[in-house]
């Protein structure tokens, strides 16, 4: 019962926290009369993938690499399978191809990166802030090239509407500083109820905690996307799910796994190394090939995503495990109610 209260909570202060502290920041940038498209490339689209650079960030601290790689790694394939797969279910998603190669190469480039990175086994310093580097020289790259093509007044822009989704009536510095002040404590405070609520489900149902990074904690910092996802597949813009789906797999891996690894260096969990990585690369490819080879993707596709992301989600806490482990019966059918320990994470 705690720990169901843990992870709720947890979520919810996520998620709010999130919420307040982008409104703080847009409100801030307005006050300042920086314009909606770089509010959109920093502010917005950073903002709202914060819950999982905090919960990756706190599990890495707490010595908890199956949780913080999990998070990162699940919440890119829930993004494609999970998210886009409903969208397209509401309503089916027609894109122009040649507006999308930029980033879908980007994104297929940092999916093949961080995997041959992972194959070491650690990520490391170094490594991290290479990732890091490469997201700061593409951010770069794309505001200049969105900034030629004058797009930043295009209504259908996904960075306008972005923008616009945060617009609001202009507040005062003082209440945009709290907002922004009361979301950073709330999400962190949130991200270290879900982490501790994360590790006593996977020893009650036990299970690897990378299995309830990739699967549980995944979904529930997904969320914002998959609000904006819904919101923009209701109000038929396909470009905007399908961009911000874009945008938060190139993010989630070099960011949020770049500073994480800056901050202390990350041991890849061997599951994840053997399945879990291959399986985002191949869902990416698949969803490059329908959007730029099909123009979109139609419900059918959509209704085999959802089922495949059941069917991925099956696999985490009744096959992967036991296959890799050799067993032939789960942990908590064998009676056991804690894992091997583990070794402590180096600083």
């Amino acid at each position: 019962m705690i720990t169901t209260v843990q992870l709720i909570g947890g979520l919810v202060l996520l998620l709010f926290g999130a919420e307040y502290l982008v409104r703080g920041a847009v409100a801030l940038a307005r006050r300042l009369r920086v314009t909606p498209m770089i509010i959109g490339m920093t502010i917005v689209a950073y903002g709202t993938t914060t819950p999982e650079l905090v919960v990756s960030l706190q599990a890495a601290i707490d010595g908890l690499p199956g949780i913080s790689v999990g998070n990162v790694v699940g919440s890119n394939i829930a993004n494609i399978l999970l998210i886009l797969g409903l969208s397209a279910v509401i309503f089916p998603i027609v894109v122009q191809p040649t507006t999308l190669y930029r980033d879908a190469t980007m994104c297929m480039g940092t999916a093949l990166l961080f995997t041959a990175l992972a194959l070491s086994g650690t990520i490391e310093r170094w490594q991290g802030a290479v990732m890091v580097a490469v997201l700061v020289a593409f951010s770069i790259y794309a505001f200049q090239t969105e900034r030629k093509r004058g797009k930043a007044n295009d209504p259908g822009d996904l960075l306008e509407e972005l923008a616009e989704e945060f617009k609001e009536a202009p507040k005062p510095v003082w209440l945009s500083l709290l907002s922004v002040v009361g979301g950073i404590v709330a999400v962190v405070t949130g991200a270290r109820l879900l982490v501790t609520a994360a590790v006593a489900t996977a020893r009650t149902l036990g299970v690897g905690e990378e299995v309830i990074g990739l699967t549980i904690v995944a979904v529930g910092t997904s969320l914002p996307e998959l609000a904006t996802a819904v919101v923009a597949a209701w109000k038929r813009h396909s470009e905007v799910a399908v961009g911000n789906v874009l945008g938060a797999g190139i993010y989630n891996l070099l960011a949020i796994m770049g500073m994480v690894a800056v901050v202390n260096p990350i041991p890849v969990p061997p599951q994840i190394l053997v399945f879990d990585l291959w399986c985002m690369i191949a869902v990416t490819a698949v969803l490059l090939a329908l959007l730029l080879l099909r123009r979109g993707l139609s419900r059918p596709v959509g209704a085999l995503f959802l089922a495949g992301f059941v069917i991925y989600t099956a696999l985490q806490y009744y096959g992967v495990e036991k296959v890799l482990s050799g067993d032939t019966i789960g942990p908590a059918a064998a009676g056991e109610t804690e894992r091997p320990p583990r070794e402590p994470m180096r600083r």
